[in-house]
């Protein structure tokens, strides 16, 4: 008798286990595709991430480059002026 009350309450608890566990599993390829989408995201902002490095470190190529330049042009004015 004890034996088929101790079967009842696992087979209760096995229900009740897998009735919960049931919506958790219908989302998982929602999750799936969503994680998916956030390293494709994480991808493109790496990418995104290394050409802004390469625009800023031509920026700062171009800013000495035109200040060698300026610094020409006063020599310039300055040896025009004399």
């Amino acid at each position: 008798m004890v034996t088929w009350i101790v079967f009842g309450v696992v087979l209760f608890a096995l229900i009740v286990l897998a009735l919960a566990v049931r919506p958790v599993l219908a989302r998982l390829p929602r999750l799936r595709r969503a994680a998916l989408a956030l390293q494709r995201r994480a991808t493109e902002a790496e990418s995104l991430r290394s050409a802004a490095e390469e625009l800023q470190a031509r920026a700062e190529s171009l800013q000495e480059r035109a200040g060698v330049a300026q610094e020409r042009i006063a020599l310039i004015k300055a040896s025009r002026g004399k």
